[in-house]
């Protein structure tokens, strides 16, 4: 039984202690690919030195984080993304999108990068993989301006409603169900059954958003195996199917670079 955790930032100083431990940890419990996330220039190096040592394992993203979008560096960000683009292979662009839980003002800039990035990951023929935190209808927004046949990827940490659901999948993203799902007041566990599981891939977002029994505890990749229970016992189907079905999917998205 194998999976895959579809959005993780283990490059992440939260496992500069014991990163090997926690990689071996997630191998152990099946979880045997990695697609990491970017965050800004910054995170660049720590993301390449990871791929060097586990290049079977970790498949990276290059991209600007939405709260990485400041006036007096965003050209300078986009420029790094770019030229990233233009010297190798990534499975995806993200982690882009819009974020206006810590900072309003910067909206409509956030909004212009997620754009570009969109137009950048249309013109490689790249998926996205989409931050969203209360800005559904800033998002969609953009979505709806770059809809096409070449707009692809994933909801990441999907928190929406069943119509917020519906509507993503219909710009043909995948929706990346974490830890949030066994939370008592998630919500989403509330209609996911609604969903087919064709649309769903899974990820941890470690070392953020532990499922339970671990919330309030820093995040690993192995803990993808709760989640996936969870989704399990909603589907009413075995947990080997959840492993087959969702990494089918993940890999779906992800066909170019695979």
């Amino acid at each position: 039984m194998q999976f895959v955790d579809s959005h993780t930032h283990l490059y992440s100083e939260a496992f500069n202690e014991d990163q090997d431990q926690v990689i071996r940890r997630a191998l152990d419990a099946g979880v045997n690919s990695f697609y990491l996330p970017a965050i800004d220039s910054e995170t660049t190096q720590a993301m390449y030195e990871l791929e060097k040592r586990y290049p079977n394992e970790m498949h990276l993203m290059t991209g600007l984080h939405p709260t990485s979008v400041k006036p007096e560096s965003y050209k300078a960000e986009l420029a790094h993304v770019k030229n990233q683009l233009e010297k190798r292979d990534f499975c995806a662009i993200g982690e882009i999108g819009v974020d206006l839980y810590w900072d309003k003002s910067t909206c409509s800039l956030q909004q212009e990068c997620f754009r570009t990035q969109i137009q950048w990951a249309k013109e490689k023929k790249l998926p996205i993989v989409i931050h969203c935190r209360e800005a559904f209808d800033e998002v969609f927004e953009v979505l709806e301006e770059e809809k096409s046949e070449d707009l692809y990827g994933i909801f990441h940490c999907f928190t929406g409603t069943l119509e917020q659901a519906k509507l993503a999948i219909s710009y043909n993203m995948k929706l990346g169900i974490g830890g949030v799902l066994t939370f008592k007041n998630g919500k989403i566990d509330q209609f996911i059954k609604e969903i087919s599981i064709d649309h769903i891939v899974l990820e941890t977002d470690s070392p953020y958003l532990s499922p339970k029994p671990f919330r309030g505890k820093r995040n690993e990749s192995s803990y993808l195996v709760y989640i996936a229970q969870k989704l399990a016992d909603i589907y009413n189907i075995s947990l080997e199917k959840v492993a087959e079905k969702t990494t089918q999917n993940a890999l779906s998205v992800f066909k170019k670079y695979k």
